[in-house]
């Protein structure tokens, strides 16, 4: 007969939630114990592996939707130092989703176990061969693998944070660029792509050629861009009144990069509302 405890109440709920959305017929009793918190009792014969297996998945979920929040901020700030609450809390959030994309394969680390394999392996080697399970203590004591494999990630995290902060001063830098620079031109037309594509209001494209002459004409060492880079650097050399951004994917890193340093002189529009259409087909 196997016996969980709990400390939390809130924890013990969503492990019957998530026991109970795993395997439907596991016979259960549940009281409370004045020493050791909330008491469970799995009545009945010997669990199943399917219905041990089960409970190892729901301890899972209980230590990721109640412990791992508060774990990865305590590390922030005793293994990396950090006190500003923003700032902790944007690490937090980073972490969480590089958490998240490693467990589906889409984060590359050379971490080759998943966080949640790591944990769901963890916790079913401290339920083998016993029937008494304290999930405080297992959480308190014997996830150190994945503590340490957090740390790892948490510093991944940060890293990521700190090109934020680099790239938000670069956004910031520019913008104070450019609002002490008289524009050049009232507006242009731009489409996406792989590199963006100029257009003056009649319609006319801008040459790669005049694109050189104009960002040739201007300090833009002063502010880190490469007279080389034609997505940005032309539009900083311009700093035109309005831009008119077509395309069908405004999250698109490039045009974002627009969109934060321009602002409200952006206007993005689906690539149908393209004005001069005749020259789509020469693209």
């Amino acid at each position: 007969m196997l016996e969980v405890y709990f400390k939390s109440n809130q924890e013990v709920i969503s492990f019957c939630e998530s026991l109970f959305y795993y395997h439907k017929e596991i016979d259960l009793k549940w009281k409370t114990n004045e020493e050791w918190g909330y008491h469970l009792t799995f009545t009945g014969k010997k669990l199943a592996d399917n219905e041990l297996h089960a409970v190892e998945r729901s301890m899972v979920d209980v230590f990721l939707r109640h412990r791992l929040s508060k774990l990865i901020n305590d590390i922030i700030t005793t293994k990396y130092y950090y006190t500003n609450p923003d700032e902790i809390e944007r690490i937090s959030e980073l972490t969480q989703i590089i958490f998240k994309e490693i467990d589906e394969g889409v984060y590359q680390t050379v971490k080759k176990t998943s966080p949640s394999q790591l944990l769901l392996s963890l916790f079913a080697a401290n339920m083998k061969n016993t029937n008494i399970i304290h999930f405080d203590s297992i959480c308190q004591f014997q996830l150190t693998m994945f503590k340490d494999q957090l740390v790892h990630h948490i510093g991944l995290a940060i890293d990521e944070f700190k090109q934020e902060e680099d790239h938000q001063t670069f956004i910031d830098m520019l913008r104070k660029y450019i609002a002490k620079r008289e524009s050049t031109h009232r507006e242009v037309h731009i489409i996406q792509g792989d590199s963006f594509t100029f257009y003056h209001p009649t319609g006319e494209q801008f040459s790669t050629l005049a694109l050189r002459k104009m960002m040739h004409n201007e300090p833009l060492y002063i502010v880190g861009l490469d007279v080389e880079e034609l997505n940005l650097a032309p539009l900083i050399a311009m700093s035109p009144q309005k831009i008119y951004l077509y395309g069908d994917n405004p999250s698109e890193p490039k045009t974002m990069t627009i969109i934060n340093i321009f602002q409200e002189k952006v206007i993005f529009q689906p690539i149908s509302n393209f004005p001069f259409p005749r020259y789509l087909d020469t693209k």
